[in-house]
C-alpha cells in the first residue's frame, strides 16, 4: 500500500452519444482544469505503482485517511498479490483533477464519489456499473442504513456506488457561552423556528450576540453593525442546496429541492417556502445576529475557527466534522438537534459518499474486490472504530456511535435524523455542475446585497431551462 497527499488538506461534494454537448462542455472544463492545476502544481499525474495488479484509489479527506489505510492492509493481507495506492486530493481541487483525468487518461481504478456527482459521470459513460462485476453484485440495499444504496441507482437502473458512509448536520455549541446567557442544554435541544420571528432559535441567537459595548442582541442600544460575537457562525451562501447553512430550515418548512427525487424534472427555488425559509435565514445577517457575507473564508474563518475563537456562540455543521469540534481548545463543546420548523418536525440533508469504479480500470475484477470490501464490515467496522464519520452499515454506524460515547460525546442530534426519519437527499438530478454556477451567485447576492427574493424566480427559470433539454 502507498498513499499519495497531494493538493490540499481534505474537506475540511456509450451514452456519451446522446448528448454530445455535454462531452464537449466536458473537455472545454477538464482542459482548463489541466491549465490551472498545472499553474498550482497539481496536473493530474500517472496513478503511481500502475498495474494489474495495483488498484489506485482517490478520496478527499484527510481525516478519514488512517481509517482507509487500515482497510487497505486488511484488504492485502486478504488477497495476497493486488496492492492498494491511495491518493489523497483536498476538496477544493478533487472533482477539477478528476474531470482532467478522465480526459488525460489518467483517472484512477476506484474513486470516492458524491451522490450529486455521479449523475454526469454516468452520463459520460465513465463509470463501470457495480451490477455487472462478480465481486460487487451481491450488494444489496439493506445492506445499509435506510435510502442510503438506492440512490446510487442510474436511470437505467445500474448500480454505480457502493455505500461507504452517511452524513446529517446539527448545533455546535460553547457550552460556556450558553450557560452564562442562561440557557440550558435541555433548551438548545428543544429550539423551534418560524420565517415570522424565528421563534425560540432566534430568540437564543439574539441572546447569544453582543456587541463592542457588551450590550446582547436583545437588549435596548444593542448595536448590529459593531458586533464582536455572533450568535449563529457564518458558512457562506450555501450554493444550490445549503447542506450546513439554510437546508435545515427549508427542510422543515415543507419545502423540496424537485418536484420528485432521484431524476427529478423541475426545481422549485421559486416556490414561497423556500423564499421565506432563506429570506429569514439571511436576514439573520441584518439583524446582526450572524457575521455578513464578507467575514465567510473558506481557508480562514470556517464555523468552526468562528467557534474556537469566540466569534461565534453557535456552528450549524455536520458530522463530518466532529473530530475538528472536539479538538478546539478551550470550548466547552455541546451538540444540540436542528430546530423544528413550521412542518412540525427538524429536518436535515442525510450526506452519502460511495466507492465508483471506473469504465477503464486496469483490472476491474481487483477493483470490484476492493470496491466489496469497502462496503463490508470488515472495512466498515474500522472506519466505525476510528470515528471519523458514519460508515453506512449498522454494524458500522453502531462502532462509530459507542467510540464517540467513551470519548465523552453524544451524537444523538445526528443520530436522531435518522432514527425519527426526518432526513432528506441532495437533488439527484442532471447538470449539477451547471446548476451549482447558476445558484450560487444567486445566494450569494441575496446575503451579501440583500437582493430581492425575486432574483430565485429567474434562476429557477435558468435551471428548470436546462433539464427542459432532455425532454
Amino acid at each position: 500500500m502507498t498513499v499519495t497527499t497531494a493538493c490540499g488538506a481534505g474537506r475540511t461534494t456509450g451514452r456519451v452519444r446522446r448528448r454530445p454537448r455535454r462531452r464537449a462542455s466536458l473537455v472545454g472544463a477538464a482542459v482548463t482544469a489541466l491549465v490551472t492545476l498545472t499553474g498550482v502544481g497539481c496536473a493530474p499525474q500517472a496513478s503511481s505503482g500502475a498495474g494489474d495488479r495495483t488498484i489506485s484509489y482517490w478520496l478527499w479527506d484527510a481525516n478519514q485517511l488512517p481509517a482507509y489505510q487500515a482497510c487497505a492492509r486488511a484488504f492485502e493481507r486478504q488477497n495476497p498479490g493486488l496492492r492498494v495506492d491511495i491518493t489523497q486530493i483536498g476538496w477544493e481541487f478533487y472533482w477539477t483533477k478528476l474531470t482532467a483525468s478522465f480526459i488525460a487518461g489518467t483517472e484512477p481504478d476506484v474513486f470516492t464519489n458524491h451522490v450529486t456527482q455521479f449523475p454526469q459521470f454516468v452520463d459520460l459513460g465513465v463509470l463501470q456499473p457495480l451490477d455487472e462485476l462478480g465481486p460487487t453484485r451481491h450488494l444489496r440495499d439493506d445492506d445499509y442504513q435506510p435510502g442510503l444504496a438506492r440512490l446510487w441507482r442510474g436511470r437505467d437502473g445500474h448500480r454505480y456506488g457502493a455505500p461507504k458512509d452517511w452524513d446529517t448536520v446539527a448545533l455546535y455549541y460553547d457550552r460556556k457561552l450558553t450557560r452564562a446567557a442562561g440557557i440550558s442544554d435541555r433548551e438548545m435541544n428543544t429550539l423551534d423556528w418560524n420565517p415570522r420571528d424565528g421563534g425560540s432559535f432566534e430568540r437564543v441567537l439574539a441572546r447569544l450576540t453582543v456587541d463592542a459595548k457588551g450590550r446582547h442582541g436583545d437588549e435596548p442600544g444593542f448595536d448590529r453593525n459593531r458586533v464582536v460575537r455572533y450568535g449563529l457562525a457564518t458558512n457562506g451562501a450555501g450554493e444550490e442546496d445549503g447542506q450546513t447553512t439554510w437546508s435545515p430550515f427549508t427542510g422543515s418548512n415543507n419545502w423540496h429541492y424537485t418536484d420528485r427525487n432521484p431524476w427529478g424534472t423541475r426545481y422549485n427555488y421559486d416556490r414561497k417556502e423556500f423564499k421565506e425559509a432563506v429570506g429569514w435565514y439571511f436576514g439573520l445577517a441584518e439583524k446582526g445576529y450572524m457575521p455578513p457575507l464578507e467575514e465567510f473564508s473558506s481557508e480562514t474563518n470556517t464555523p468552526d475557527r468562528q467557534l474556537g475563537s469566540g466569534k461565534a456562540a453557535i456552528a450549524l455543521h455536520g458530522s463530518w466534522m466532529l473530530s475538528t469540534f472536539t479538538k478546539l481548545k478551550g470550548v466547552d463543546l455541546g451538540i444540540a438537534a436542528t430546530p423544528i420548523g413550521p412542518s412540525g418536525q427538524r429536518a436535515s440533508l442525510m450526506g452519502g459518499l460511495a466507492d465508483s469504479i471506473t469504465r477503464n480500470a486496469d483490472n476491474k475484477e481487483a477493483a470490484g474486490k476492493w470496491v466489496a470490501f469497502l462496503a463490508s464490515d470488515a472495512c466498515q467496522e474500522l472506519v466505525g472504530r476510528d470515528a471519523t464519520v458514519f460508515p453506512a452499515t449498522p454494524r458500522g454506524t453502531e462502532l462509530a456511535i459507542s467510540t464517540l460515547r467513551r470519548q465523552g460525546v453524544d451524537v444523538t442530534p445526528f443520530t436522531r435524523h435518522v432514527e425519527e426519519g426526518t432526513t432528506f437527499s441532495f437533488p439527484i438530478t442532471e447538470y449539477a455542475a451547471d446548476i451549482t454556477a447558476i445558484m450560487k451567485p444567486v445566494m450569494e447576492d441575496i446575503y451579501g446585497n440583500g437582493a430581492d427574493l425575486s432574483v430565485l424566480d429567474r434562476a429557477n427559470d435558468q435551471v428548470n431551462f436546462l433539464l427542459g433539454q432532455d425532454d
